[in-house]
């Protein structure tokens, strides 16, 4: 096992005399091409060039000597310090850290990043990274081979945002580059490159002015409750009427609880209707595609969207044609449509879909078709009743089933 390991930042600048003094005692030295050319590395030390971080990690616990670790920037921010202190390496390690590359990133534009979301994007993390995208204004993203800006740009087709891309932060060759998201396909992008997402109006979620008191999307801000009452939406008649049937309080509750939206999923909601469901998705920091056939629905949802300060993407059309060019969804509700919707829904794979019908037979065919599509099905008749307390009589009486299914091939 190695005497002594240490882990060194390196962001452009000179190297601290902390790092110097570990770099000029080692007789292995791991980093990228870049940095296994410093001067300070010594000329008899065993060089390994990152690859595989894992096998990297496997030779440095085998080495009997003293061992330093070069990496960009902070390397415990989403660096290589998680995977050195695996209990299956043993080592104890010492860290000489550097600026992180997104605060290098974010100072190069000017621009505060304590509102920011930050992700990392690998081909099997960049669908969530570009949910992120969708639902935050203000996202970095740390990019891989084959998941970069233009795999970013072309995967947010339908939503405008700005990129700032930063490649090669300091070195000789760092270059800053601002591109709308549709043109960032068209150029050739060297790693390794920061991405910073911007775009969207700031919702309730965005730091305050003069500063928020917790880096990312504040969990606190908007109004309390998974739900609002029915009569927030009322002010939206102009676009269309009153809520549906299915789009009750506590309905879209019970739905949101079956659903669990979350940072990273895409949520399709299907007859968006009056917008309220899509809109309290979108608070739980999904993204959302609400999908409507009717004009006034879709504006409705817009105005609805905007009222709570989120980011969600309208689609008009007609169901289940409209849903062939959409993106993969994580979870689904389909407000409208019935069976035949489910069912082309179901086609898609989605790991939960929730439907509600007003007759049983209609929710036993709706529970037949997730059923043969392989989802575990529950079936449960919700009725609520609302009450006037004064005089403590019933105002109105609403009957439901709630459908929802769950895939278990699918990761939660």
């Amino acid at each position: 096992m190695a005497d002594r390991v240490t882990v060194i930042g390196w962001d452009g600048s000179p190297l601290t005399d902390a790092a110097r003094a570990a770099l000029g005692a080692a007789t292995l030295v791991a980093g990228a091409a870049h940095h296994l050319a410093l001067p300070e590395v010594p000329p008899g030390a065993e060089r390994i060039r990152l690859g595989s971080l894992a096998l990297a990690a496997r030779r440095i616990a085998a080495h009997r000597g003293t061992a330093v670790v070069l990496a960009d920037g902070d390397p415990g921010f989403f660096g290589i310090v998680r995977t050195l202190r695996a209990p299956e390496f043993g080592l104890e390690i010492e860290v000489v850290p550097a600026v992180s590359s997104v605060a290098t990133a974010f100072a190069r534009a000017g621009m505060p990043w304590d509102d920011a979301q930050v992700v990392v994007a690998h081909p099997r993390t960049l669908r969530r990274a570009v949910n992120v995208c969708r639902a935050h204004t203000k996202v970095a993203v740390l990019t891989s081979p084959g998941a970069g800006p233009a795999e970013l740009g072309l995967l947010l087709d339908g939503i405008h945002r700005t990129f700032v891309i930063c490649e090669e932060l300091g070195t000789e060759r760092e270059q800053v580059t601002v591109v709308t998201s549709d043109k960032a396909a068209d150029h050739s992008w060297r790693d390794p490159n920061v991405v910073m997402v911007i775009g969207g109006p700031a919702g309730p979620g965005a730091a305050a002015e003069g500063g928020g008191w917790i880096a990312g999307r504040d969990p606190g801000a908007g109004p309390r409750g998974w739900v609002q009452p029915d009569d927030e939406y009322a002010a939206y008649a102009a676009y269309g009427g009153g809520l549906a049937e299915g789009e009750t309080q506590l309905l879209r509750a019970a739905q949101l609880a079956r659903l669990g939206p979350r940072v990273g999923d895409l949520v399709w909601d299907i007859g968006c209707g009056s917008g309220a469901f899509a809109a309290e998705a979108a608070r739980a920091g999904a993204a959302v595609i609400a999908v409507d056939r009717l004009a006034e629905a879709c504006a409705r949802t817009e105005a609805v969207a905007r009222r709570f300060g989120v980011q969600l993407q309208v689609v008009r059309g007609t169901a289940p044609h409209v849903l062939e060019n959409l993106p993969e969804p994580d979870v689904v509700r389909v407000g409208g449509g019935g069976a035949a919707v489910v069912s082309a829904v179901a086609d898609r794979r989605p790991q939960r879909i929730v439907a509600h019908a007003a007759t049983r037979d209609e929710a036993e065919l709706v529970g037949r078709g997730l059923t043969e599509h392989g989802y575990r099905v529950e079936c449960a008749l919700l009725q609520s009743v609302e009450l006037d307390t004064r005089a403590w009589t019933e105002t109105e009486r609403n009957v439901a089933f709630l459908l929802s299914g769950v895939l278990p091939d699918r990761a939660p």
